[in-house]
């Protein structure tokens, strides 16, 4: 669940360093807007998990790139996420990574999961797709463990736009990731 702390500031990477250690507590800025997130559910985290696997495994087999659970992604000051996977090529990472292990540029493929409340979907369906979009991510994936479907955005005219809706029994297979091929169902918990 999160919230987010909409006050009139336009808050930035330096504000959240100043908050204090908060053991399961996110902070994303998005265009200046503070999000605020709690630990999400079980059954979230394990849908990470599987999507993480799925990439991961698919990446040591081709060589092609890294996949990574709940990495910083420091687009700017005022855009600062923390998305639930990424997947970026080894030529992104040399180019995006930090010496202090952020991102600092789009990955390729930014996957969300959905957690149950309106102000989360909000934030992943309007705010974080306008950001990866404006900031040049090639495919965004939002995933929801409830209905068992995954969103599908690709980069289409210099914008993310939705090009499928994938169920329980649709196979995922993208140009982004060549042979990678997964049943939706094997994305998602029992």
């Amino acid at each position: 669940m999160s919230h987010m702390l909409n006050t009139g500031v336009r808050w930035t990477i330096h504000d959240v360093e100043l908050f204090a250690e908060n053991e399961g507590t996110r902070y994303e800025i998005v265009d200046g807007e503070l999000f605020v997130t709690r630990a999400p559910h079980f059954k979230h985290q394990q849908a990470c998990g599987r999507i993480f696997r799925q990439l991961d495994i698919w990446s040591e087999s081709t060589g092609l790139g890294e996949a990574v659970i709940n990495p910083g992604v420091l687009f700017s000051e005022s855009d600062n996420v923390i998305p639930d996977v990424v997947w970026a090529t080894k030529e992104t990472l040399a180019l995006t990574l930090d010496e202090a292990g952020h991102l600092t540029g789009a990955p390729d493929l930014i996957v969300e999961v959905l957690s149950a409340s309106k102000s989360d979907e909000r934030r992943d369906k309007e705010a974080k797709l306008k950001l990866y979009s404006s900031r040049g991510v090639k495919e965004y994936w939002i995933a929801d463990w409830r209905s068992r479907k995954l969103e599908v955005y690709r980069r289409e005219q210099s914008q993310l736009k939705l090009v499928e809706t994938l169920f329980s029994s649709d196979r995922i297979i993208s140009s982004l990731l060549p042979g990678f091929s997964c049943i939706i169902d094997q994305l998602f918990p029992v």
